[in-house]
């Protein structure tokens, strides 16, 4: 007797799927990238059917000049797994390739179990050619969806992610080569604009004009100098003369011309009488000269 419902098949299923994710075999930072423009895509399926059709279909018509390298393998009952696994390290082995896709159509659990087992599950992690896992219809999810680098719904789409569109690439690039062509263009514009305005420029039509504008700024600030020391030098006569004035009207001399005279004894200057005695000898001291004299 057999479970009814899941059964079996789906036990293991989640088991296994439980197992391998723990040892993080489904991480991203283990997924590898997909070649930008692969030339040879390797592909693992059966020989007949139409999955390999599709996928060379799709690969030709996308870019014509693409190289597909079948390597036949069957896609399910006993022994499956093993050559599937087999497969995927003899490509590695020979470098026959620079993206695999593994591709099968669609089907029941049981007819999808080899890509449930765990020697594909590792073949896939071990490789180091990125693979692609096209295996059965857009719903059908097996252990090597989650373990490979990338996911297509169905072999077609797998072909489509690993074939890029050539003339869509080429419409990019006559896309790109047009921008360039006119951003070229702005910018020689804005040069020339650049270029007719230093032109235009007063420095290049009168490379002289500033150097006489200099010219006749320093004759200004000379002139302010000479002003300025002009002016200067009247104050400092005016001072002057009244500062001579100051000292002439305090001379002894201008006292002396107006009648005083001046009495000195032995060179001092007599200021009291009482510095005086009968006999003493004196000079006295005009505006025009010295006279001896005798106190009596």
């Amino acid at each position: 007797m057999q479970e009814d419902g899941q059964g079996d098949l789906y036990t293991k299923y989640k088991e296994l799927k439980e197992k391998l994710e723990k040892e993080g075999l489904f991480s991203e930072e283990h997924k590898k990238k997909i070649p930008l423009m692969p030339k040879v895509i390797g592909v693992l399926t059966s020989q007949t059917g139409s999955v390999i059709r599709d996928i060379i279909n799709v690969s030709t018509r996308r870019n014509p000049n693409v190289y597909i390298r079948l390597l036949p393998v069957p896609v399910q009952g006993e022994g499956a797994a093993e050559k599937i696994a087999s497969g995927i390290e003899l490509i590695n082995e020979k470098n026959l390739a620079d993206v695999i896709i593994l591709a099968r159509g669609g089907g029941s659990l049981e007819d999808l179990w080899p890509f449930n087992e765990e020697i594909v599950a590792r073949s896939i992690y071990n490789s180091k050619i990125p693979v692609i896992s096209a295996v059965g219809h857009e719903t059908d999810f097996s252990i090597s969806d989650f373990v490979a680098d990338l996911r297509a719904p169905t072999p077609s789409a797998a072909a489509e992610l690993a074939v890029p569109d050539v003339y869509e690439v080429k419409r990019k690039i006559e896309s790109y080569q047009d921008r360039l062509r006119m951003s070229l263009i702005k910018k020689v514009e804005i040069m020339k604009l650049r270029y007719d305005k230093c032109m235009s420029s007063v420095v290049f039509r009168e490379p002289l004009r500033k150097v006489n504008d200099n010219y006749l700024s320093i004759d200004n600030l000379l002139k302010r100098l000479e002003a300025s020391v002009k002016i200067k030098q009247e104050k400092e006569k005016n001072r002057y003369i009244e500062l001579v004035s100051k000292l002439d009207a305090l001379s002894p001399l201008k006292t002396l011309s107006r009648g005083y005279s001046i009495t000195e004894k032995e060179g001092k200057i007599i200021k009291s009488k009482n510095e005086l005695k009968k006999g003493d000898k004196v000079d006295l001291r005009f505006t025009d000269g010295k006279k001896e004299a005798i106190i009596d």
